[in-house]
């Protein structure tokens, strides 16, 4: 894979995540989906669930309820009404 997804998520309060990343999957409301560097366009509103971010052989995951995912030219973009880490088990 070449290339680097430019993803940021946000919630009301702040930032919570920015950053480089290999791949981010998503809860939109007509199914779960996966955006990798160089995705297609498209805009899409969220469901209730996990956004797992991958970067080499790291995984986070944020649960995020509700809220809108942007894809551009330019990465993804996450704008949610609340998002929070999970902690790692």
């Amino acid at each position: 894979m070449a290339g680097k997804l430019n993803f940021s998520l946000v919630s009301p309060e702040r930032e919570v995540f920015n950053g480089l990343v290999d791949q981010v999957d998503a809860p939109g409301v007509e199914g779960d989906f996966g955006v990798l560097p160089a995705h297609a366009p498209f805009m899409t509103a969220l469901r209730e669930g996990p956004v797992t971010v991958f970067t080499g052989t790291a995984k986070r995951t944020f649960t995020v309820r509700g809220g809108f995912a942007d894809v551009t030219p330019d990465g993804l973009t996450i704008l949610a009404e609340a998002a929070t880490e999970v902690a790692a088990a």
